[in-house]
């Protein structure tokens, strides 16, 4: 009998070994460094407040842990009939939000259900990379008519998240389609051409004369990336750029509210006007420069506790970790950011299918691009878009989305895991 419970428990004991290899420790690992070191910030900015929101903070972290456990057993492929009525829904929350939403801070963004707030556009960043998956899954690009799709499904949850008005999440939107289109297979001159429509907006609305030469240069570069329908093709871009060209001054005068004008040009020099728009740079860039190398030590930073920076556990939590951590502190903390992400583009690679993988890129394009702009943000370097800081910045709704987020890319490791052992 005993050698028999011997044998029990010896298979046990390999049964876990082989299910903590399984386990993809930088999923877990980083997100809890970050969430746990973000809570003592959040604690030293709202010192003497009485507030908790460092301890609701770490509670949805400790949910948003066991929907990791239990997504990472989820086979992604089980989603795709689900995707395109959880899209819909999704554009259904954000129509609801429009017109009876709760208003904060002179936007209207959130839910409110059983005293919590609920910000739908956070989820639905989530719903558009799973529609984007579904689509670009196989494809194959030989034309622009390819992309009319994936234009279109993006395009409708950023118009509904741009007039709430929330500029910074809509960007985030631009990101994931960019990242996911070009992992799919999208000729980086077709990318190329895309972003060029940033200069076309700069120039319309500050050296008019330079797109005399610019246009013309799109249109080249159209016409010889172009497979097919070259000539068809070159004039609907030269076409859209023109539009683009014409409409972007009104669309800057009447359409933004100024303190988003504010935001998009203060940040070149934010001492224009160093008591309104670009109060929050300046202070954050000197609490930064204030760390020094080591830092003031968490929960001892003196601007911090003095609330320089309004709302600072938000986003601008990124500050307060370089005065209370240093500079060794934030080098920390980018090189934490830095594994996690080169670890999703790895499991993008090793994903058994194309669907998984681009759920996976989608979902690192969408942190990558939050992880620059937050952090640009804050040492000056970028405009002030309200972007958080994932993991870091106080925001129930971003955190649970962002731990489900992982949750979807463990299932990816793993049934990736799965394959290369069979093989």
């Amino acid at each position: 009998m005993g050698f028999g419970r011997n044998k029990i428990s010896t298979f046990k004991i390999v049964r876990n070994k082989k299910n903590w290899k399984d386990v993809d420790l930088i999923i877990w690992i980083v997100p809890f460094i970050l969430v746990h070191l973000s809570c003592f910030l959040i604690a030293s900015t709202q010192r003497n407040l009485g507030t908790t929101d460092w301890y609701q903070h770490a509670i949805i972290a400790y949910i948003g842990s066991l929907i990791i456990f239990y997504l990472g057993k989820f086979p992604l492929q089980n989603l795709r009939k689900y995707i395109i009525p959880i899209y819909f829904l999704s554009l259904l929350t954000l129509l609801y939000v429009r017109f009876s939403g709760t208003s904060a801070l002179g936007a209207r963004r959130w839910l409110s259900f059983a005293g919590l707030y609920i910000q739908p556009s956070e989820f639905a960043k989530l719903t558009l990379i799973l529609i984007l998956a579904f689509l670009l899954d196989r494809k194959r690009f030989s034309d622009l008519s390819h992309l009319i799709k994936p234009l279109l499904v993006s395009f409708f949850p950023w118009i509904l998240v741009f007039i709430q008005p929330d500029l910074g999440t809509s960007l985030v939107f631009g990101a994931i389609l960019l990242g996911m289109l070009y992992w799919s297979g999208m000729p980086y001159e077709w990318a190329f051409i895309f972003l060029a429509t940033l200069i076309t907006v700069l120039l319309a609305n500050s050296y008019q004369f330079g797109l005399y030469i610019w246009i013309p240069i799109i249109g080249f570069l159209s016409y010889t990336s172009l497979p097919n329908q070259k000539k068809l093709l070159t004039s609907f871009v030269l076409f859209f750029h023109l539009l683009i060209a014409k409409i972007s001054p009104w669309f800057w005068e009447t359409v933004l509210r100024d303190y988003q004008r504010d935001r998009l040009i203060l940040f070149l020099d934010p001492s224009q006007d160093p008591l309104g728009g670009g109060y929050h740079m300046l202070q954050s860039k000197i609490g930064i420069g204030s760390g020094g190398l080591f830092g003031s030590g968490l929960m001892q930073g003196q601007l911090t506790k003095l609330k320089f920076i309004p709302e600072q556990h938000t986003d601008f939590i990124f500050s307060a970790l370089g005065e209370e951590t240093g500079f060794l502190g934030t080098l920390l903390v980018l090189f934490l950011f830095f594994i996690l992400i080169f670890r999703l583009i790895k499991i993008a690679a090793e994903a058994r299918t194309d669907f998984e993988s681009l759920i996976v890129i989608g979902i690192a394009s969408m942190f990558i691009f939050q992880i620059m702009v937050n952090i640009f943000m804050t040492i000056g370097l970028g405009p002030v878009t309200g972007i958080p800081l994932p993991f870091m910045s106080y925001g129930r709704t971003a955190l649970f989305v962002n731990f489900i987020s992982l949750g979807l890319c463990l299932s990816v490791s793993r049934r990736g895991q799965s394959i290369r052992k069979n093989l």
